[in-house]
């Protein structure tokens, strides 16, 4: 179902060729969520074989946090996630915290820290991560089938059967962990969303998120020559329930504007909206500028850079029809509210995002109403399950996309395990 040429099977992390063993479990996607599945359920007692088209498997750990891997958020709760179904990342989010998360990675001795509003990072590198990662497979007896693409997935029988480059592979359950369609470069694929729509659940229309967001030619050429300016805002768009707010940074782009607070803001934005900027920070900018025009002598421009910077004041200027170079207490009243207005309501619409070759996540996905909060097993079919990215959750920026990925997957590790272990006795007591 890759839709890739097929290729042989590489040996990979601790795999062993191709055979007709039939595993307890088969988890497709050896990132973040399908290598934690995978050790959850291993260390419990499953038979696990864990696939991977990739050879170089988990670049997005590997890429995350400008290579440190922002791996979690000490503050992670349902409210730092969309979905069509705010409540479903409650349950999972619950039984599997980021104390957790460290728990596992001070058992490896990972050091970390807080960069940013409970942001972590590793110490060192977000190999270590990956390593730990590798190391809980290995803990589990996990088997591997990396540089192997998936044809098609079957059933025979209540088992699931997966044709692949390296040959059959049998499993009594399926994770499907194959993350969104963000940043192909790296192996994205819609893998995850075909096998949900073969098996009659329901997707969640998909679009890029955590992206920066694009403006027309002519209608940023005044703010083009601003490209590597940055400055702290409070950031909105929407309405109601979809409304978004961030005070994040915001990074002038020669396209348009990207940064945290534009990631951000991106996952709440939609095609033809608006966005309001304060460049003030919540302070009233009219009343600032004309407690300042009763003493200053300063020009416009330079009194502008004591609260942004001065690439950007000039800019301001010349956009609002002001003369940079005029002193402010020449400047009338009127003038000035009407500049403070501007500066604490910048109004602007995108024409799109830098899409998913830009784009951190995925939002939408396999529709929740579909699989089961508590273990993330599909309802309609006993033994498939889906977490992670492809799952329609999706977190702020800053370390909450690899909490969900963490919680969705040790819930579906210890469904599988107990759901191996019922079948077991059921066996037991049927003899």
């Amino acid at each position: 179902m890759s839709g890739n040429a097929r290729q042989p099977a590489q040996s990979g992390i601790g795999s062993q060729p191709s055979g007709q063993r039939r595993f307890d479990v088969a988890v497709l996607g050896a990132g973040a969520a399908g290598m934690m599945c995978a050790a959850v359920a291993g260390q419990q007692g499953a038979s696990v074989v864990l696939v991977d088209h990739a050879t170089r498997i988990a670049e997005k750990i590997r890429i995350s946090g400008g290579g440190r891997c922002n791996f979690t958020n000490l503050h992670a709760g349902p409210g730092n996630y969309l979905s069509a179904n705010p409540h479903f990342s409650r349950s999972a989010l619950a039984r599997y915290t980021p104390q957790d998360f460290l728990a596992l990675m001070r058992r490896h001795g990972i050091g970390w820290h807080e960069k940013h509003r409970g942001q972590l990072f590793c110490n060192d590198s977000a190999e270590d991560v990956i390593e730990m990662l590798k190391a809980e497979c290995g803990a589990g007896g996990v088997q591997w089938r990396t540089g192997c693409t998936v044809e098609s997935v079957g059933r025979a029988g209540d088992d699931f059967v997966l044709d692949t480059s390296a040959g059959p592979v049998r499993a009594g359950a399926l994770v499907v962990a194959s993350g969104g369609l963000s940043i192909p470069k790296i192996g994205a694929t819609d893998l995850g969303y075909r096998i949900a729509r073969q098996f009659g659940l329901r997707i969640v229309e998909t679009r890029p998120a955590l992206v920066p967001l694009t403006f027309h030619g002519d209608d940023w050429k005044p703010f083009a020559p601003l490209a590597g300016v940055s400055m702290e805002v409070d950031i909105a768009t929407g309405a109601g329930r979809e409304a978004g707010a961030f005070r994040e940074d915001l990074l002038w782009t020669h396209r348009g504007l990207s940064g945290p607070a534009v990631l951000q803001i991106s996952s709440y934005w939609k095609p033809g909206a608006a966005l309001t900027v304060d460049l003030f920070g919540g302070e009233d900018a009219a009343e600032w500028l004309l407690a300042r025009k009763v003493d200053s002598r300063k020009q416009l421009a330079n009194l502008l850079a004591a609260r942004m910077p001065a690439r950007l004041a000039d800019a301001w200027c010349e956009a609002s029809g002001l003369d940079a170079t005029r002193p402010v207490h020449d400047l009338p009243d009127k003038a000035l509210r009407r500049l403070g207005e501007a500066l604490n309501r910048w109004r602007l619409v995108p024409s799109g995002t830098e899409g998913y070759r830009k784009a951190e996540v995925t939002l939408g996905g396999v529709d929740t109403r579909d699989l089961s909060s508590a273990t993330m097993m599909a309802r309609a079919v006993p033994g498939l399950y889906f977490i992670g990215e492809v799952v329609d959750v999706t977190g702020w920026l800053g370390g909450y996309n690899f909490q969900w990925a963490w919680a969705s997957a040790v819930a579906a590790g210890q469904a599988v395990a107990e759901n191996r272990r019922a079948v077991a006795d059921r066996g037991v007591d049927g003899r």
